[in-house]
């Protein structure tokens, strides 16, 4: 009211000046009504009378999807994918065999087998719940703790193993140092330990795929903490105004190695983010695999029909330490791991879910989990036999023809060789 009379009275000044006459009437063209909306180009709002700054906690969180409790019972049926048997079992085993793999990689680093390792503990129902909604040509930029996507598009054993050995076998020719998978063949792009550059490379994979109209989409993983790196700012923007086919998949596992979520954001978390960059955004249980797995979907399926992006944010928890570089008993009780190791783990609870179907029981599982143990120590045994790639593959992959200065180099390299060679252990390597 007290806007509407200042209104009035300052057009009763505008029409009545000294020396003027009668008031004249000014038509609707003249003098815009009070109910006509902004129209400033950077944004759509409708005006406000009152000085109110947002404050961050006065708008409630943003809700956690999920279709299965911690106990694997579907909470609202019409939630539930109906994934075939077959695909369940897969999905299981395939979350399995990466903790089984995790554990024997972990203390081959820890018996100095191998240089660096990082576990996927309590973080496999992302995996693989967003790896079974894509289709196999979609193109996938992982962080550097997602295994299990690449596990369950068919990656083998041997082959994971090699590249945590650096052997002959390692597709990188032992360039890269553990964890830093990549396969061509299945869609993977290799790892890069920067934070976040990943991000804006997807985004620029995604806009390609738009331009060509190859009915594919581009899903970048990255974590909470990655998420506050400029690259994730530049990479959100790019996707939404560009309208790439891109899913923005975050896992929130409640640590950027010591940084705990309350160090590292004040806001409701990553998802929230979303709207302000224009992105459709939804926030899931990132341990129940249904729902990790129907989010993805249904963003897979509409980022490819509109060319939109999409971020999910999955909740999850990361049991494991960083990696073996890092303590978290210095930052974390053994009390909260364990909570989450035993209350709400996602191998868990679908394996609740496939016991209450009648689709698994305790004899299947412990034949499982030996067979699938022996098949990982049989690739870790192969592996560590073989020797390492042979010294010329440093100078080599750069460039389609090899400069000067990097043949000089190898010159030099085997020339130190030859009067050297003693000192260095040669016949771990590939002649």
């Amino acid at each position: 009211m007290a806007a509407m009379a200042a209104l009035r009275a300052l057009r009763w000044r505008l029409l009545r000046t000294p020396g003027s006459g009668p008031a004249r009437r000014l038509s609707t063209a003249e003098f815009p009504s009070p109910e006509e909306k902004p129209q400033f180009p950077g944004a759509s709002a409708d005006f406000a009378d009152r000085l109110e700054f947002i404050q961050p906690n006065v708008i409630s969180g943003i809700p956690v999807y999920r279709v299965m409790d911690r106990q694997g019972h579907i909470v609202n049926p019409a939630e539930d994918p109906q994934l075939p048997k077959e695909l369940v079992l897969k999905l299981y085993k395939t979350m399995t065999l990466l903790n089984t793999m995790d554990r024997i990689l972990y203390e081959s680093q820890r018996q100095g087998r191998i240089s660096f390792y990082m576990t996927n503990y309590g973080e496999e129902g992302t995996h693989v719940g967003s790896a079974a909604a894509l289709d196999d040509t979609d193109l996938v930029f992982g962080q550097y703790r997602e295994s299990g996507v690449l596990m369950y598009r068919g990656y083998p054993l041997d082959l994971f193993m090699a590249q945590c050995y650096g052997n002959a076998s390692d597709p990188g020719k032992g360039r890269q140092m553990p964890v830093h998978y990549g396969c061509r063949d299945r869609h993977f792009v290799t790892i890069s330990s920067p934070l976040a550059t990943q991000i804006p490379q997807a985004v620029g994979a995604a806009y390609a795929i738009k331009r060509a109209d190859a009915n594919r989409a581009v899903i970048c993983y990255f974590g909470e903490g990655a998420a506050s790196e400029g690259d994730a700012h530049a990479g959100f923007n790019f996707a939404a105004t560009l309208e790439c086919p891109i899913i923005f998949f975050c896992r929130n596992n409640g640590y950027a190695i010591s940084t705990p979520t309350s160090e590292q954001y004040r806001g409701d978390g990553i998802a929230a983010r979303g709207p302000g960059y224009g992105l459709m955004s939804i926030r899931v249980d990132g341990n129940d695999v249904f729902a990790v797995y129907n989010a993805t979907k249904e963003a897979r399926r509409r980022a490819v029909a509109e060319n939109q992006p999409f971020l999910i944010e999955a909740m999850t928890y990361r049991i494991g330490h960083h990696s073996t570089s890092d303590d978290s008993s210095a930052y974390r009780s053994v009390d909260e791991v364990n909570y989450w190791d035993k209350q709400d783990h996602p191998i868990s609870r679908l394996r609740h879910y496939m016991l209450g179907r009648g689709w698994w029981d305790e004899e299947e599982e412990k034949g499982w989990r030996k067979s699938s143990r022996k098949m990982v120590m049989e690739a870790f045994e192969q592996a560590e036999r073989k020797p390492k790639p042979n010294v010329q593959l440093l100078f080599s992959d750069v460039y389609q023809e090899m400069p000067p200065h990097l043949r000089r180099q190898r010159a030099a390299l085997e020339q130190h060789l030859q009067h050297y060679g003693e000192h260095y252990p040669l016949e771990h390597f590939e002649k």
